[in-house]
Formats: C-alpha cells, sequence, structure tokens
C-alpha cells in the first residue's frame, strides 16, 4: 500500500506529456471521407482519423453534415429543436484517490485535507445539507463524484470508513444515495470511477444513472512513464472498456466519453470513438458520450501542456456525432468554453450540455464557472434551439422504465419527469421513502458485494 503524499509526478516537460503531432490528411482522403458523409454513408476508424484532422472550410461542412445526423435524432424522438440539460448539485463525496493522474486538481491528500480542517470524506450532514439547498434551488440531479477506491492507498481513508461504519467507499456512495433520496428527492448519479459488475447492480437500485470516463483506449498513455495515466490503476484502458461492458450487461443508463488532448493521437482518439459505439450496439445503455477539451491546470504534471486546440476539439465532436449515430446524446461543457465557442459546438453535433448547478461549482473545473442558466439559454437560443430540463437519465430510459430504471427508484424518478416526454417538470424535488424489496426477482443484494475489478 503506498501511503507517501509524494505524487512523484513528471516534469511538465517531459516528451511524454507531450501530445504526439499528426500530419494534416491528404487532401485525397478529406475529399472521399466527407463525400461518404455527404452521402449519409457509415465511417470506418481510418476515415474517423482523417476527419479528425480537418480544419477550415472541410472542418465547416463535416460540422454542418454531423449537426443534421443530430437534428434527425432528435426529430426521430419528438424532441427536435432541444437543446437538453440537468440542473444539478455536484457532491465531492471524498477528495482522495488511488490513482495519480497528471492532469488532475480535484484530488488531493490526507495532509492537505488534515491542515484546512477537512475530513477525509464529506460528513452525511454536509451531503444532505448540499443536497437541500439544491432541491430548494429546483435541483434534480446529486452528482456523486469521488476519487476511486481510496480506502486502498490512504490509511486515513479506511480509518475514516471503518470511524463510520462503512465497508468500503461505495459502501458509503450507496447509504448516502438512499439518505438524498429518501430526505430531498434529488436522483443520484453516481460516478465513483471503477466498478465491478456485481457493484453497479448492487448500486444500480439507488442511482438512475451512472457513469464514467473512457477518455481514452490508447494503453500507452498508461504503460509508459511520463504519460498522463501512468502510475494510475484505474486508467488501464483494458480495466474501463470492462466497465462500459458490464454497465450494459445490468441495463445501467451509462454517461462516458472522452478527453481530448491528453496525449492521444487523432488514430487513437477515433479508436476510442468505435469501442464506444461497439458497445452500445450490443447494449443500447450510452445514454450520452462526453467530448471533453483539455485545459492544462497550475500544479499539476500536465500544466505546461498546451489546451487542446479549438478547431481539434470542434472536429472531435462531429466525428464522435457520425460515429456513435443520431441517438445517443453527444455533450460537451459549457464552461470549458466561451460563449461563441459554444454556438459551434451545437452546429457541430452536440444536443446536451450536461449536467449545470445553480449552486455548487465544478469542482473538477474550478477555474471554469458553469454558465448563468438563463445565460446559457440565451447562447442556445442564439443557435436556434431552445434549452431543455432533463433529469438525470435520458427521456427514453425513463419512458421505458424497467429494465433501465430500477423499480425501487421508480416512484423517485417519476415524480420528477414527465409522463409523456421523459424530460424534466417544473418541480421542487422532495423526498420520498426507498425501501429494499429483496423479493423482487430483479433486485439486488442488500450488502456490499466483496468482488472488485481488478487494476491490470
Amino acid at each position: 500500500m503506498v501511503t507517501s503524499e509524494t505524487t512523484l509526478l513528471p516534469d511538465p516537460a517531459m516528451p511524454g506529456a507531450v501530445n504526439p503531432s499528426d500530419e494534416p490528411p491528404e487532401p485525397a482522403e478529406v475529399a472521399r471521407a466527407l463525400d461518404r458523409v455527404r452521402a449519409g454513408e457509415s465511417i470506418d476508424l481510418d476515415e474517423a482519423t482523417v476527419l479528425l484532422g480537418v480544419r477550415g472550410d472541410d472542418l465547416a461542412a463535416l460540422c454542418t453534415y454531423a449537426g443534421r445526423v443530430r437534428d434527425a435524432g432528435l426529430e426521430a424522438e419528438g424532441r427536435g429543436g432541444q437543446i437538453s440539460y440537468s440542473r444539478k448539485v455536484f457532491i465531492p463525496l471524498t477528495t482522495l484517490c488511488r490513482d495519480r493522474c497528471h492532469y488532475c486538481t480535484f484530488v488531493t491528500v490526507p495532509g492537505k485535507l488534515a491542515r484546512a480542517g477537512k475530513g477525509m470524506y464529506l460528513e452525511m450532514d454536509e451531503v444532505l445539507d448540499i443536497a437541500r439547498r439544491g432541491a430548494e434551488m429546483g435541483c434534480k440531479e446529486a452528482l456523486f463524484t469521488l476519487g476511486d477506491r481510496p480506502e486502498d492507498r490512504w490509511p486515513e481513508a479506511r480509518a475514516w470508513l471503518d470511524d463510520h461504519g462503512y465497508a468500503s467507499t461505495l459502501d458509503y456512495v450507496r447509504a448516502a444515495s438512499i439518505r438524498v433520496l429518501e430526505e430531498t428527492g434529488l436522483l443520484p448519479h453516481l460516478n465513483p470511477g471503477v466498478m465491478s459488475s456485481d457493484e453497479m447492480a448492487w448500486l444500480k437500485p439507488v442511482a438512475p444513472s451512472m457513469g464514467m470516463m473512457l477518455e481514452t483506449t490508447a494503453r500507452r498513455l498508461f504503460t509508459d512513464k511520463g504519460n498522463a495515466h501512468y502510475g494510475s490503476p484505474d486508467k488501464d484502458p483494458e480495466v474501463r472498456k470492462q466497465v462500459l461492458i458490464d454497465a450494459g450487461k445490468n441495463s445501467v443508463p451509462f454517461t462516458t466519453g472522452i478527453l481530448v488532448g491528453i496525449g492521444e493521437n487523432r488514430a487513437e482518439r477515433a479508436d476510442s470513438l468505435f469501442e464506444m459505439a461497439k458497445v452500445h450496439n450490443e447494449f443500447g445503455h450510452l445514454q450520452e458520450v462526453i467530448v471533453q477539451n483539455f485545459r492544462a491546470k497550475p500544479d499539476t504534471a500536465m500544466r505546461g501542456v498546451a489546451d487542446a486546440e479549438f478547431d481539434e476539439f470542434l472536429a472531435a465532436v462531429a466525428v464522435a456525432r457520425l460515429v456513435l449515430g443520431p441517438h445517443i446524446r453527444i455533450q460537451a461543457p459549457p464552461n470549458l468554453v466561451s460563449p461563441e465557442e459554444c454556438a459551434s459546438l451545437v452546429k457541430a453535433g452536440v444536443d446536451d450540455w450536461g449536467g449545470v448547478s445553480p449552486l455548487t461549482p465544478d469542482h473538477v473545473n474550478p477555474e471554469r464557472p458553469w454558465p448563468n442558466l438563463d445565460a446559457l439559454a440565451q447562447i442556445t437560443a442564439g443557435t436556434g434551439y431552445v434549452l431543455t430540463e432533463r433529469v438525470a437519465a435520458q427521456p427514453r430510459y425513463v419512458l421505458t422504465g424497467e429494465p433501465w430504471i430500477d423499480h425501487r427508484i421508480s416512484a423517485h424518478v417519476q415524480a420528477l419527469a414527465d409522463p409523456d416526454t421523459g424530460l424534466a417538470v417544473d418541480v421542487n424535488p422532495t423526498g420520498a421513502a426507498w425501501h429494499e424489496s429483496p423479493w423482487h426477482e430483479n433486485a439486488a443484494p442488500a450488502t456490499s458485494p466483496t468482488s472488485t475489478p481488478q487494476a491490470r
């Protein structure tokens, strides 16, 4: 077990921390790929890689075609002209983690928490205070974001869990989710990192949706010293791909995505998109795919790496739309770009802004506040679309119910969702009882599973 608070991260000037350069695609390759897109034909991995490198007029054309695919999907679902978002609170249950991602500013170490007079985890009263204040402001989602299994690295985390009567961090996540459901009515969206299949089945009765970023399938970023995921056991792409598969097997409405500009090349970026498409085609469970641009942060090992260029980011959004099709919501965080760039993202195929909070900051990107909801509505309207509120699970999963929404939280979801559209209704949540029902044929075990995913 590693207990040192020294992160041993590389110098940001190390070659391994710099994005590899990609040569511009050949004009003939671009023309062929755009012709296929224009004709409504699917693209393969090589063509997607080419399109990720287009710029100028070719990029504008690519975005136009991607926007048309998005519009066709919205129309087919009776949601033409809508860009959705979720009004949420951000609950950083713990900022401890067993990983050492070189771009992360969310995670800290026990000594810093102690010096700041903070606990290793939020206390339950703190969790409920955030959720209650959010409910008073009309929030409907409680986003639980936290580090991966900090008790495996930090004795202080293990001691906190023992003192509070929890077997694991995920045990506390489940307990906090139940309290939030019962006392505030907010719907938990769980983002605790890598989970086993048994753990997802155990958590599903307390949350209508879960998520974990795939980030990239580029395994060299995990295995090679100096790269973004070196030293982070949960960032092995093979482990993360298995999480996506297990989420599908458990019929969990799931949010995943890629990071653009953390050292991957275009072929690796395209491969990541095709990996998500493959898993979704088998299970149909990927409700949202986030395409997120890398932003360098001070006091991280990658502080000297350039931010992802906007055109590169824009091309990734458009290609994601083409690869993933019309029915998966493509999401981009509106706080990581300018208002003008938000408009360009809509043109490229975005149809969801993700969770936006009127109360809590973005603890993962604290230097980038979320836009005011009125401002976001105005930005969206300026592109010809209407900002529309949803709940934590996307409408098609809400309307279908089981097997996507566990029967133990169906009443909580139905209290906040329109029965005809599956979108959010204009109410403030109120708490409602939650009960285990082990007699139900699909009931998950009431006790914490003992299996944990193996980091490779």
